[in-house]
């Protein structure tokens, strides 16, 4: 179970803003590193996205903990995460267009996602709640390892 997790964005306090409302939750400085906001679904797992100024890194510190370093901000990278939400594919879509981000309906085979672009940079797969079960059925056990082992690299999203 992962819990929460960090991206950095230009304008954390929006995009933790409008996280949280695909999440039905809601946004709240995150005072650890100055100008961060935390993106809260509010629901029994803690489930949440720390949003940090563009540029932000989290450095190794010891037994005091990490300790938040500012460098030049990045643009597009690997990271990604697929988040579940109770929010119906229409709004999710909606809640993108009025953000300004780039979002797109995908299949990605056994399940599908929508794409949601957070500041047009970073992914963030949105899984309205009939996106989720077609994922969690997709995941299960016994149905991914023969899933994975059939997948040819010519499935690959590669350019």
């Amino acid at each position: 179970m992962i819990h929460h997790l960090s991206i950095a964005a230009q304008n954390p306090k929006h995009a933790a803003g409008v996280l949280a409302e695909l999440m039905g939750g809601t946004a709240v400085p995150f005072p650890p590193n100055p100008g961060s906001f935390f993106a809260l679904q509010l629901d029994d797992h803690g489930s949440g996205v720390e949003v940090y100024p563009a540029g932000s890194e989290l450095q190794p510190g010891g037994i005091t903990g990490g300790s938040f370093v500012k460098t030049a901000p990045r643009g597009y990278g690997p990271t990604h995460f697929a988040l579940s939400v109770a929010t119906d594919s229409g709004t999710v879509k909606a809640i993108a267009e009025r953000a300004g981000w780039q979002c797109f309906d995908c299949n990605r085979g056994p399940f599908h996602v929508i794409e949601v672009w957070v500041e047009n940079e970073t992914m963030v797969e949105i899984l309205p709640p009939e996106y989720a079960r077609e994922y969690l059925n997709f995941t299960r056990p016994d149905k991914i390892q023969a899933a994975l082992a059939a997948t040819q690299a010519s499935s690959a999203r590669q350019r």
